[in-house]
């Protein structure tokens, strides 16, 4: 494994479609202490951090604030449906967390995903 293989990394989501935003946008990524203090700020605000290292790899490519290509569409419409099954409490009836996870701002209606590289499972088709 290569050193840059073994090195964390994070990418973080944000989503407004009350606010006009017509797809997901990439609010934050980044390699080694980056990802971690991405992940860190992500828990500490109670958001999800999914391990998902097929998508985080995709997202990485996404210039910084940039919208998500029409490629990571269905990935990421994935990510947001889960969210508001989990929201509002379908995931719990339906036997607990077997969807990507992410998670939406307390005080507004943004979506924002952090995703974390590592184990977990994959939301694209292989």
């Amino acid at each position: 494994m290569s050193r840059r293989q073994r090195r964390p990394s994070a990418a973080a989501l944000a989503y407004d479609p009350q606010g006009g935003d017509k797809t997901p946008r990439v609010v934050a990524k980044g390699y080694g202490l980056v990802a971690e203090m991405i992940i860190q700020r992500a828990q500490e605000a109670g958001l999800y951090v999914h391990r998902a290292p097929e998508m985080v790899s995709l997202l990485m490519q996404v210039d910084l604030d940039s919208r998500i290509p029409p490629q990571l569409y269905q990935a990421v419409a994935e990510l947001l449906a889960w969210l508001y099954r989990l929201e509002s409490g379908v995931a719990e009836e339906e036997g607990g967390e077997t969807a990507p996870s992410a998670a939406a701002s307390p005080n507004t209606s943004e979506t924002v995903t952090p995703l974390a590289s590592g184990s977990g499972y994959p939301l694209l088709p292989r």
